[in-house]
């Protein structure tokens, strides 16, 4: 799974299509991500300690990492991620469109 925590990510499918937001977690067992403001569900809670008041909350679900692609910081298109790997051992995460690095994956290996 190549999405990262705080990555800008446009969602692909769903009733929430289109919309760009970033990424706030990621879990790689299960391979879903949680997204800022998408995929909001409506709970009701009772009245307790913590909620005195009770009534409808708003909570951001997790949604399968299929349903989002990563949002190039430089060209602002969804694309697919590549790695590419430098000379030093150093391995970055790539846009697939423009060729543009996005982020470090690991850094140069010692010798």
């Amino acid at each position: 799974m190549r999405v990262c925590k705080g990555d800008m990510v446009q969602v692909i499918s769903g009733g929430d299509r289109g919309l760009r937001a970033r990424v706030v977690s990621v879990d790689r067992e299960k391979s879903t991500v949680t997204v800022s403001g998408v995929n909001i569900v409506k709970k009701l809670v009772r009245r307790s300690r913590r909620n005195p008041q009770g009534g409808v909350l708003s909570k951001e679900m997790p949604m399968s990492a299929c349903k989002v692609m990563v949002v190039c910081p430089s060209c602002q298109r969804a694309t697919r991620v590549g790695a590419k790997v430098e000379a030093d051992g150093s391995k970055f995460r790539t846009c697939r469109k423009c060729g543009a690095t996005i982020s470090q994956i690991s850094p140069a290996k010692k010798k």
